[in-house]
């Protein structure tokens, strides 16, 4: 993973250290998938769990989807990949099946980055509600989580990727 701007000895603001971080581990997500049949993809890790790198990029269109559509921008639309596991469950090995949830994937991360261009100049402390007005969160919050929530997976990536053909690190 490649320095945010602040951390190579640039200044840098807030959200656009966020936006880095984010960034990274997006591209680190992709990396670990590149190559891999769709068989491959599929491969749950450990049963009786139900992770896969396939089902991870679901979950993480998910992810994106709730926090930047739903909590950031308070649409109440339904949520996508609400197999009950999360966007993990029912994940099938096919060509379709991949082109379908890197396509979802892509797009939520579209409109993620739409709504952050949105943001500059904002105070990232400001407090949102969301959850149908049952929950309250900064912007800031917001942002340190979904950076939290794709290490955390970006990490199960390099042990299912490595379990898979042997690749490591980056």
């Amino acid at each position: 993973m490649r320095c945010s701007g602040r951390l190579a000895g640039v200044v840098s603001d807030e959200l656009s250290n966020y936006r880095d971080y984010l960034d990274q581990y997006r591209q680190t997500l992709v990396r670990k998938c590149e190559g891999l049949t769709p068989a491959q993809l599929a491969t749950r890790s450990v049963p009786p769990s139900s992770m896969s790198l396939l089902g991870m990029v679901r979950h993480l269109a998910r992810v994106e989807h709730f926090w930047f559509c739903r909590a950031l921008s308070s649409s109440d639309g339904p949520r996508i990949y609400d197999d009950g596991d999360a966007g993990f469950a029912d994940v099938v090995a096919t060509d379709e099946a991949v082109a379908e949830a890197f396509a979802e994937w892509r797009a939520q991360v579209a409109l993620g980055d739409a709504l952050l261009d949105t943001l500059v100049g904002t105070d990232l402390g400001r407090e949102v509600t969301f959850r149908r007005g049952t929950e309250t969160a900064t912007v800031r919050d917001i942002l340190v989580h979904l950076i939290e929530e794709y290490a955390r997976h970006c990490g199960h990536a390099d042990l299912l990727r490595e379990c898979l053909d042997g690749v490591t690190g980056e």
